[in-house]
């Protein structure tokens, strides 16, 4: 994995493009790129104290947004520009979104909603008590 670039953007996140491509045969790349924002969680997001407290002591102090493009079966010698192509596309197509003043508070507040939902979900073989 080769860390192709880092944007600051507006709202003071920095993007990250990582380049995942590799080898499928002696002629052909599967091309795969990753953008990721690391994004620290803050008190702020939440609306008490006690609710950052539970998501940083189940989730950690930082969450990742994280997109993948990729293309399979590229030509070797296409493999830069396929790359080039994925990454014009991502950002014309995302940058908006990830700029905005809020995107870090949203990106919280989903991960917030994955723990919780992981929390309510029982074990495999648990009934619940219930015996059934």
């Amino acid at each position: 994995m080769v860390l192709k670039e880092k944007t600051l953007l507006p709202n003071g996140l920095e993007l990250e493009i990582w380049d995942r491509s590799r080898s499928i045969a002696a002629d052909t790349v599967k091309v795969e790129l990753l953008a990721r924002i690391p994004v620290k969680v803050e008190a702020i997001f939440f609306p008490a104290k006690e609710q950052f407290d539970r998501f940083v002591a189940a989730a950690g102090p930082e969450v990742r947004y994280e997109y993948r493009l990729e293309r399979t079966f590229v030509a070797r010698n296409a493999a830069d520009a396929v790359f080039a192509e994925l990454l014009n596309a991502f950002k014309k197509d995302a940058l908006p979104y990830l700029s905005k003043q809020d995107f870090a508070q949203r990106l919280v507040r989903a991960r917030c909603r994955e723990v919780a939902a992981q929390s309510f979900r029982r074990p495999a073989g648990d009934d619940g008590g219930n015996g059934k």
